[in-house]
């Protein structure tokens, strides 16, 4: 297995750049789902309390008399026709202005009718209190015109016309403004002016002294001064508001009282008993206020809390069923269920608003839900108010389907960005890379040398002018290769006709001087040795390191005896041997003479004048140790371990005078092949070569 091509050193670079990008995308996206987490924690909180809020207000709200009035009528809506409501009270003190006032100032009861008019037209909670409908109103007049008790003419002076209509039967009444002549009580003291409402029916109206209704009883009130700030008071017409209050005698309620032990109260009819009211001016001018043209702002209903809901919120209103002793059991009834209005405007999209819904928030699939009871004089009502926290995601969508257009822009920054180092940065890399593998894999193989090209990368950027200096590099390598291949094809070539010359010449020497006791026999050998070493290499060095060796058991004492006496032949004089007489090593001869001679001429070179060289063979457990000295100057220490190398040589021109470099890389290359080992060392006054070789046997 190749572990190089396993290695995640090679692609680190471009890893690290992509998982920059990609670190820069998720880094995004994860800040705007956490700060989309937050802020729905933090709307939920507020939703929360605003939740909290809308309840408190809404049962503030039913609580209030006006609140009341809106949970006894659910179904008193704003039409044309008058009804009259039932009244969060048993009675009104309609003969007191102060009492009715802010009896339906705060039961909400008065409906706006016109610009300055207003109405109310209820019953009381209380059955025992009498069938009466009770009315109450406001109206702007000039100084009132009281009718004369006793005339029978009714329309000179300022009146108030009634028609009730219910279950088949009609009422109407007529009541002109008798100015009082009673003396005021400090309590009930009222500057203006102020009288009574004296009913008369209006069949009987026409009949010479029509008897008053008994049962039938109002009163007015005048304001004493003029409603426009610049008006004079005296100026008896200029506009006044007015406040009236009746009670109308009802028959048809006032017998169903004492028809059951407990009448059913407020009557089931209520919503159909039309009532009609008009108070007229002097003469036959149009009303002062008139019932029949409809209110334009009707009294505060339950469909009225609906704006103060949050959107998707939903309110139940309920009645609460009683059982009591005296009549009986009262059934639940529900009203109709309101719900928070959304906004159609808000858009936003449905993936983001999915995905904000599955943010995990703390509690925030706990259902939002608040139970209320209102007490009332006509029963207990239940509001059950649920929130919708759907809301909040998709509140919160809407403005992060905004915020999703700048992540988006900036996802699409980094693609583009990415996009652009991937084709222009890392692909020209990979190409760049891969191309000089291809050389470095073809160069490793032996398979030869190929430029590659690069021509389509080359350009003006960094990584062009990378490419171009690249290639311009690979382009001079080829160059020096090819002269290299052609260079050791002469050497080749020259090393075969050398060696075919000098080869035909030996065969007739080994004929002239074939006797083994013959000296010049063996030194004949070693050269056709060294012949057949080098002849058909491209390098003197790969001849070497390529020779194969005979190696048989010598006696080494005897050969370097032998090779003492006979070095002056080899113009090597003061030769001496110290040793054994005997010991035998492994080793290949002719090898190990050339060693010891290429050692010998180095020493002869290096030598002073007139000292002698000594060859010192010892013999250890397991091998034999050969020491060369001379007296030299010693080596330098950073050339101790070059100097067996091919080519190494301190003398300059070596080539030219003989001298390759090649003597002791031959020495070690051959002690290497014959198991041996050979070494350098400077000692007291010389140098010495130390060869070790393995005892026989």
């Amino acid at each position: 297995m190749n572990w190089r091509r396993l290695s995640l050193v090679p692609y680190r670079v471009r890893l690290l750049l992509r998982a920059t990008f990609v670190f820069l995308m998720v880094a995004t996206v994860g800040l705007a789902l956490s700060v989309l987490q937050q802020e729905k924690q933090l709307s939920y909180k507020n939703y929360q309390i605003n939740f909290q809020k809308t309840r408190e207000q809404i049962a503030a709200t039913l609580r209030h008399p006006s609140g009341q009035l809106a949970l006894l009528n659910p179904a008193a809506g704003g039409g044309a026709a008058l009804h009259p409501l039932l009244l969060p009270f048993a009675a009104l003190d309609f003969d007191d202005l102060q009492k009715v006032q802010q009896a339906v100032a705060m039961s909400g009861c008065l409906a706006q009718y016109g610009d300055n008019g207003s109405l109310c037209v209820g019953i009381g909670n209380n059955p025992w209190a009498g069938g009466f409908i009770y009315v109450a109103g406001t109206f702007d007049s000039a100084l009132l015109v009281p009718h004369v008790r006793g005339d029978q003419v009714l329309d000179q002076a300022h009146r108030v016309t009634v028609k009730v209509a219910l279950r088949g039967q009609v009422y109407e009444w007529i009541a002109p403004f008798e100015e009082s002549t009673e003396p005021q009580t400090p309590r009930s003291r009222f500057g203006g002016m102020r009288g009574r409402l004296t009913g008369f029916t209006a069949a009987d109206v026409a009949r010479a002294k029509a008897p008053a209704v008994k049962d039938f009883r109002g009163w007015i009130w005048q304001n004493p001064h003029c409603n426009q700030p610049a008006g004079n008071d005296d100026d008896s017409r200029c506009a006044r508001s007015a406040f009236f209050s009746l009670r109308l005698p009802i028959g048809v309620l006032q017998e169903g009282l004492f028809e059951k032990r407990r009448p059913v109260w407020p009557p089931e009819d209520l919503h159909r008993i039309n009532v009609s009211i008009a108070v007229l001016a002097p003469g036959d001018g149009p009303p002062l206020l008139d019932s029949g043209k409809g209110p334009s702002a009707p009294p505060f209903s339950l469909a009225d809390l609906k704006p103060m809901l949050l959107p998707g919120e939903s309110l139940q209103i309920r009645r609460v069923a009683q059982n009591d002793m005296r009549d009986g059991s009262v059934p639940a009834a529900d009203m109709p269920q309101l719900v928070g209005a959304v906004d159609p405007e808000e858009q936003s999209w449905h993936v983001v608003t999915t995905l904000i819904r599955h943010l995990p928030v703390d509690a925030y699939d706990v259902p939002l839900a608040a139970k209320e009871i209102i007490t009332t004089p006509a029963g207990s009502y239940e509001i059950l108010l649920k929130g919708d926290v759907r809301s909040v995601s998709k509140s919160l969508s809407v403005v992060a389907s905004r915020l999703a257009w700048f992540v988006g822009a900036m996802l699409a920054a980094l693609a583009l960005a990415w996009l652009v180092i991937e084709i222009g940065i890392i692909r020209r890399i990979k190409v760049l890379i891969k191309r000089a593998n291809d050389v470095g894999e073809r160069v490793r193989t032996a398979r030869g040398f190929s430029e590659a090209d690069l021509a389509d990368l080359r350009g003006e950027d960094e990584l062009g002018v990378l490419a171009t200096g690249l290639h311009d590099l690979l382009r001079r390598v080829r160059e020096d290769v090819e002269r290299e291949n052609f260079r050791a094809e002469q050497e080749r070539d020259m090393w075969h006709a050398v060696g075919h010359e000098i080869m035909s010449p030996l065969q007739s020497l080994m004929f002239l001087h074939g006797s083994a006791d013959d000296q010049s026999h063996r030194y004949i050998n070693r050269m056709q040795q060294a012949i057949r070493v080098l002849y058909g290499r491209a390098s003197p060095s790969e001849a070497f390191q390529s020779s194969e060796l005979q190696v048989t058991e010598i006696d080494v004492a005897a050969f370097l005896c032998h090779v003492a006496d006979n070095a002056p032949c080899i113009g090597i004089d003061q030769v001496h041997f110290n040793g054994p007489d005997a010991l035998l090593a492994r080793a290949d001869e002719y090898s190990l003479e050339d060693v010891v001679t290429h050692v010998l001429r180095n020493a002869e070179r290096y030598r002073l004048r007139g000292s002698a060289i000594t060859i010192t063979l010892e013999a250890g457990d397991t091998g034999a140790t050969i020491t060369i000295h001379n007296q030299s100057p010693p080596i330098e220490p950073e050339m101790i371990g070059k100097i067996f190398e091919y080519g190494v040589s301190d003398q300059a021109e070596s080539g030219a005078n003989g001298n390759r470099g090649q003597g002791l890389f031959v020495a070690k290359t051959y002690m290497a092949k014959m198991g041996g080992t050979i070494s350098a060392h400077n000692v007291d006054h010389g140098v010495s070569f130390v060869m070790n070789l393995r005892r026989a046997g």
